[in-house]
């Protein structure tokens, strides 16, 4: 790579978040960083369906999980929403307005919390009430992750619908991804066949029903949608 090119690189978001994370990680104790955006070779289509039905459980292995909210400039994490600033996301930071990243919030025993300047706004646990008040997830979920596959910490597990909820109204780049962000939530492993379309969320509705009895999956249609699908 011409030294021009590797510099002009240099300077871009996504490697100054690389870099960052890396530096936080060293700071933390970490020898180990592994980041979604980096380390998933797309072009095989092998490793990137390996990587969407494990991620939920390399999340929920890991020590710690860092979340950047590139468009906080605060010191403190925003407790009320914002229309004006966050307008195009819920009136909430971007983060908290993408499909992936539910899994993300879910899954890991431990979540901290940046702004754009990589100065840490809170944890999980510390923001456990705001974080539900944000995404309607009770804050059981958000601390345990695996309670969504046993009743350990509930008297009744979340059913289908209010799980699909917690997705409904975020961005997808990709139509497929709408079922397969979820996989990992419900404990289901599907082939990735980008290109399918829709049929990517009926499948997951197949995969769910031959395992639960609960009906309400039915609720949902394959646009993310409850009752008018």
């Amino acid at each position: 790579m011409k030294p021009r090119k590797r510099g002009d690189i240099r300077e871009h978001d996504g490697y100054q978040k690389i870099i960052k994370s890396c530096e936080q990680a060293k700071k933390d104790g970490y020898r180990w960083l592994w980041i979604d955006t980096c380390c998933i070779d797309k072009r095989s289509s092998s490793e990137l369906s390996e990587a969407i039905n494990s991620m939920y459980r390399w999340y929920h292995n890991s020590e710690m999980c860092y979340v950047y909210l590139h468009d906080v400039d605060e010191r403190a994490f925003p407790t009320e929403q914002d229309f004006s600033k966050f307008g195009r996301s819920n009136s909430w930071p971007e983060w908290f307005s993408r499909g992936w990243t539910l899994q993300e919030l879910i899954a890991p025993k431990k979540a901290k919390f940046f702004n754009k300047d990589w100065v840490s706004i809170g944890t999980k646990q510390e923001l456990k009430s705001t974080l539900e008040d944000i995404t309607s997830i009770p804050k059981e979920v958000l601390i345990n992750g695996q309670v969504l596959r046993s009743t350990t910490y509930f008297q009744e597990r979340p059913c289908i619908a209010q799980i699909m909820s917690w997705a409904a109204d975020r961005k997808m780049t990709r139509v497929e991804d709408r079922a397969y962000s979820l996989l990992g939530l419900f404990g289901m492993n599907m082939p990735m066949l980008y290109g399918e379309g829709l049929k990517a969320f009926q499948r997951l509705q197949l995969e769910i029903t031959r395992v639960s009895s609960d009906h309400s999956i039915f609720a949902w249609n394959p646009k993310g949608q409850f009752g008018k699908y």
